[in-house]
């Protein structure tokens, strides 16, 4: 029982947190239609920013800044780098930031340098939440899903309920007849990508405390974060966070489990006949955890293309 509590909480925070990253991405890539590859370098950018700044001015005033300037570097990019590769389609979108991503990556490794830093969560949200069957549960796993969950609030809000949304909605089906009604739609595009690249360096900034800040960490997120957003449907925040929230359920109980193909075969009477074939029947499900997120991916686009809440076309 330990174990399917403690899994649950785990996986349900870890989801949360690749909604915090996706949810951006679902703006951009969802609605803008840009493969903003570097994305998740934005995570890891503000995750750095956020260290750099707390080590001076504290914990609160790091999470602050870091989505700001992060959110700053995403308009730059998308006002100035982007609009020259946007005509020639989605596979130089992808080269630039491609390259973009490699040079976030270097760039931190060479003013931060190539290992973790140590950057801590303050000490005020360092302690237990409660105790499950004598195990500690710590505060900042909460901290991190109930961000998410605000996170969640606020955008839903924001584009289902207010000016803001229907102007962005507007720009990205129809945008010429959005630009005649006197919207400037590059600056549109650009306050969307940049509000995408702040939140995931707002993501950064809040789980970088938690999980180590090290300069492979937008690499270890990335295509989990693409496929976040595929699973639950281009543009849907309800399908990100749904996607998000089962990929880590998958993933936390998958990392426990000891089970195979053999062992499943043996609640039938047939473990004898998968043990005699070897090869992939004795593979534990704990050792190949990490395709676990592309097996939901693939499943999900036999039955559902377009994603779990995605419109069909």
């Amino acid at each position: 029982m330990e174990f399917v509590i403690i899994s649950a909480l785990n996986g349900v925070t870890y989801g949360l947190l690749l909604f915090m990253v996706s949810a951006g991405l679902t703006l951009i890539f969802g609605m803008m239609g840009v493969l903003n590859f570097a994305h998740a370098s934005f995570y890891m950018l503000g995750a750095y920013i956020a260290y750099a700044v707390s080590s001076y001015f504290g914990f609160w005033t790091g999470l602050i800044v870091a989505p700001v300037i992060v959110g700053i570097v995403g308009m730059l990019v998308e006002r100035y780098l982007l609009p020259r590769v946007h005509a020639h389609g989605h596979a130089h979108e992808l080269l630039l930031t491609f390259g973009l991503a490699m040079i976030i990556e270097e760039l931190i490794k060479l003013f931060f340098g190539d290992f973790p830093v140590n950057y801590q969560m303050p000490d005020n949200l360092r302690f237990a939440a409660f105790t499950v069957f004598g195990t500690d549960y710590p505060f900042y796993r909460l901290f991190i899903g109930a961000t998410a969950i605000t996170m969640f609030a606020l955008l839903w809000f924001l584009l289902a309920r207010t000016r803001i949304g229907i102007v962005v909605r507007a720009a990205e089906r129809l945008p010429a007849m959005a630009e005649a009604l006197g919207h400037n739609i590059p600056v549109v595009f650009m306050g969307v990508f940049g509000v995408g690249a702040a939140l995931a360096g707002l993501a950064g900034a809040v789980a970088g405390a938690f999980y180590p800040t090290n300069p492979n960490m937008g690499l270890e997120l990335g295509v989990i974060v693409f496929v976040v957003v595929v699973v639950g449907g281009l543009g849907s925040l309800k399908g990100s966070l749904l996607a998000s929230l089962l990929i880590g359920l998958f993933s936390s109980y998958s990392v426990g489990l000891d089970w195979s193909l053999a062992g499943l075969f043996g609640l039938v009477g047939l473990g004898d006949w998968a043990q005699s074939i070897g090869g992939l029947m004795t593979l534990e499900l704990s050792s190949v955890s990490a395709t676990i997120p592309f097996a939901l991916m693939l499943i999900v686009l036999l039955v559902r293309p377009a994603g779990l809440m995605g419109e069909r076309n």
